[in-house]
């Protein structure tokens, strides 16, 4: 089984203009937080991240048969320096309505990496090209009661962003050129309507699709969240790439219902324990401009115990089926590298599918849970079990020094 190695020792994200040490942060942030500020719920945003990220990989991960390339070169071990700004202006909110414009940019410091888009074939990929581009641009209108709507190029992010995301990990991200409706008259109720007409990805590239999105989202309290969606994609153009064949080949249509109380549970049993869990079943079928006929199913489950607030135990599993190629169960919009592991080997479902069965230990520390550390296991299979994929262990940690700043270290070996 080759061994890949994705080694991510440092990835700085820096929410504002300076940085500051000491007791004098709080205050610094403030005083930054009111100078930014226009007008009522008015401001200007600025976002900036610095990332190395280092690819170490012995060999070629089939992406259509979850296995290497046994002709394939190795490799040359990847460097990527790169620096993300974001800059935005949100508009006061005047008789409902509300604007935003936003620029994102990437600026390549070292390119010794395939960036995903061809410049350098022989290295192992970073998918985080040098690119400048409109990040967002939307306006928004609140003026009926329980009700938003949001038209233009704005991010998306919907549960787990499992479906649909904004990829935020990547140095760009996903937006959407879309129309947005999110209602919340029905109580605990939360529906979200919308039309997605494009996306701009974070490989800055862009695919023309149609895509009506539908998603409801009622909250039990503490019971956790009861959750039903149903995404169109119907991509209309090739890919002009050649990397994915064509974009038709990722029309689908997807039908789910998912049951989760991972996020902030609050039924506890004894007095310092909650218990974790996540309930979800999905249906997949080819749809407009689909080259073949297909159903797959997606199925994904978790338990676990939240322990004295600060420490997580999970143990889970998700399987996305596969029947042969182009007709496998596929989230092209989803945010994939939270999934099947962070070294990025199988963002793509392989044609047998593939079943991930995980454990993860988080352990949250110091004043107001700032330091928070991460492990997990993974052990990759066909959706069978019958065909060895291999395992990977993951591991992060994260330390926030106050709203705006914060220190990133993540691992990867496969």
């Amino acid at each position: 089984m080759p061994q890949n190695y994705r080694n991510i020792p440092l990835s700085m994200v820096l929410l504002s203009l300076t940085i500051v040490s000491g007791s004098a942060l709080a205050d610094t942030t403030k005083d930054i937080e009111d100078a930014l500020k226009i007008g009522k719920d008015g401001a200007i945003k600025i976002d900036t991240r610095y990332r190395y990220e280092n690819v170490n990989q012995d060999n070629v991960i089939n992406p259509v048969t979850g296995r290497p390339l046994a002709t394939a070169l190795q490799p040359q071990t990847a460097n990527a320096n790169t620096i993300r700004t974001r800059f935005g202006v949100l508009s006061p909110s005047f008789y409902g309505l509300q604007g935003f414009v936003e620029y994102e940019g990437t600026h390549v410091l070292q390119s010794d990496y395939n960036n995903g888009r061809g410049n350098k074939p022989g290295y192992s990929v970073v998918a985080d090209p040098d690119w400048n581009e409109l990040n967002q641009l939307w306006i928004s209108y609140a003026g009926i009661p329980d009700t938003v709507i949001k038209g233009g190029r704005q991010r998306i992010k919907f549960d787990d962003d499992r479906f649909i995301g904004n990829v935020g990990w990547r140095q760009l991200e996903t937006t959407f050129d879309s129309v947005l409706v999110t209602n919340k008259s029905i109580k605990n109720l939360t529906v979200n309507v919308g039309y997605i007409g494009h996306v701009s990805t974070f490989t800055a590239t862009n695919e023309d699709i149609r895509a009506p999105i539908l998603n409801l989202n009622y909250n039990m309290g503490a019971y956790g969240n009861l959750i039903g969606y149903g995404y169109w994609l119907g991509y209309t153009q090739p890919d002009t790439t050649g990397r994915t064949g064509t974009q038709v080949s990722k029309s689908n249509q997807t039908y789910g219902i998912r049951l989760v109380n991972s996020e902030k549970p609050s039924k506890k049993f004894m007095e310092h324990f909650s218990p974790l869990y996540t309930a979800e079943w999905s249906i997949q079928q080819d749809y407009i401009n689909s080259p073949v006929n297909y159903t797959a199913n997606r199925y994904n489950v978790m338990g676990g115990l939240r322990a004295y607030d600060h420490y997580d135990f999970m143990a889970g599993m998700e399987q996305l089926n596969g029947h042969g190629v182009n007709q496998v169960f596929t989230t092209p919009l989803g945010t994939n590298h939270a999934f099947q592991g962070w070294a990025d080997l199988f963002l793509n479902t392989p044609k047998d599918g593939i079943r991930d069965v995980y454990g993860t230990i988080v352990g949250r520390f110091m004043e107001n849970d700032s330091l928070e550390i991460t492990g997990t296991f993974h052990a990759f299979s066909d959706d069978t079990g019958n065909i060895n994929y291999g395992r990977e262990w993951d591991f992060s940690a994260l330390q926030k020094f106050g709203k705006h700043y914060s220190i990133l270290a993540k691992y990867a070996y496969f």
